[in-house]
């Protein structure tokens, strides 16, 4: 079975090497050498601080808290993302507020923001949907004018650039995943990113339970702490993670290529000045058409992802986001990743040209 994406993984040598500090000190977990180099490198990379925690879910669980909403806030969103985006303001008990996407980058239409503010909206939390960046200018715009705050879910942003930033420094603070299926991985993982160091600060204190650097609790803090193991798969990812993207692009275009004028492609961000090729989500003609190229890949061993679907409005709201709705049904995610040989691409776009007419 090919599956959808497949994981990066360092030389079995550099990982057990590393692991062998491990039985010397002892040390697993609470801020060991092996975190600490990492956030250390990743705030130099995307030039933005960065505190790491051990999901992506949990990365957003502490961004929305870091800024104290009262209980039954609204927070404007997408229902065109991973549920965790959704899901983590339900459970800081406030109330999620859909925009409809725009159906060619399938990211939160800006343009639709402004009717959904009310006195009771504090956020917006966008979505760089498969890494493509919102437009971020237009957000912030609205934001300043409203007084609100930033979230950026940015899961699939990692070495993504806007305008030559790395799209983790918008926002007031934004958030990065690091589970075994994103382009950059330390086996499950995510991380805070922000410049502001007040916000920098709390995060680390509510990873931690909420214990200051004197151990004495100062907030209602959880155990969000990435251990050693992970982060010594993150630290050897990022000495390959560079090769990976080359060779994900070269896949990405052949798709591109050989599917042109039978599929629909999203529509890029033409601010992009660097992009990761995480994902090769194409859009059929309709829900029939989808099913049909999923079921027929299936069938000659290619495990392909309906993501995003459903629409989530169809499960928090009842609001209705057509243009979403109508996404999660046409979307199909084929496998893309760095050593998926070009033979398999080419079998996948020939069943896909079969059965598209």
């Amino acid at each position: 079975m090919i599956n959808v994406t497949r994981s990066i993984m360092p030389p079995l040598e550099r990982y057990t090497q590393g692991l062998e500090k491990l039985w010397e000190s002892r040390w697993l977990t609470n801020n060991g050498e092996y975190l600490v180099t990492l956030e250390e490198k990743l705030s130099k990379r995307f030039d933005t601080g960065c505190v790491i925690v051990s999901n992506g879910t949990l990365a957003l669980l502490i961004a929305i808290e870091l800024f104290d909403f009262p209980i039954g806030s609204e927070i404007i969103t997408t229902p065109f993302t991973f549920v965790a985006t959704v899901s983590s303001i339900i459970w800081q008990k406030y109330k999620p507020v859909f925009v409809d996407v725009n159906p060619e980058t399938f990211n939160i239409d800006e343009s639709k923001i402004q009717e959904k503010i009310t006195d009771r909206t504090v956020a917006i939390l966008g979505v760089h949907v498969f890494g493509n960046p919102c437009e971020v200018e237009e957000i912030d715009r609205i934001a300043r004018q409203h007084n609100l705050k930033i979230i950026y879910d940015a899961a699939h942003c990692f070495d993504v650039y806007y305008k030559g930033n790395s799209l983790y420094s918008y926002g007031d603070v934004s958030i990065a995943s690091f589970h075994a299926t994103k382009v950059f991985h330390t086996i499950e993982g995510g991380a805070i990113f922000t410049k502001d160091q007040n916000l920098l600060s709390k995060a680390r204190r509510l990873r931690n339970f909420g214990f200051n650097e004197k151990i004495e609790i100062v907030e209602k803090g959880i155990n969000a702490k990435m251990n050693e193991f992970q982060a010594l798969m993150g630290i050897l990812n990022l000495e390959i993670v560079d090769e990976e993207i080359e060779k994900r692009k070269s896949n990405y275009e052949l798709y591109q290529l050989l599917l042109d004028g039978k599929v629909k492609f999203q529509k890029m961000n033409e601010k992009i000045t660097k992009y990761n090729y995480i994902y090769m989500p194409v859009l059929f003609k309709n829900s029939k058409e989808r099913e049909e190229v999923y079921s027929e890949l299936l069938r000659n061993g290619y495990n392909t992802r309906k993501y995003f679907s459903p629409s989530l409005d169809l499960i928090f709201s009842s609001e209705e986001t057509p243009i979403s709705r109508e996404l999660s049904q046409r979307i199909l995610h084929l496998p893309l990743y760095g050593d998926l040989e070009k033979e398999h691409i080419e079998h996948i776009a020939k069943i896909v040209r079969n059965i598209v007419r």
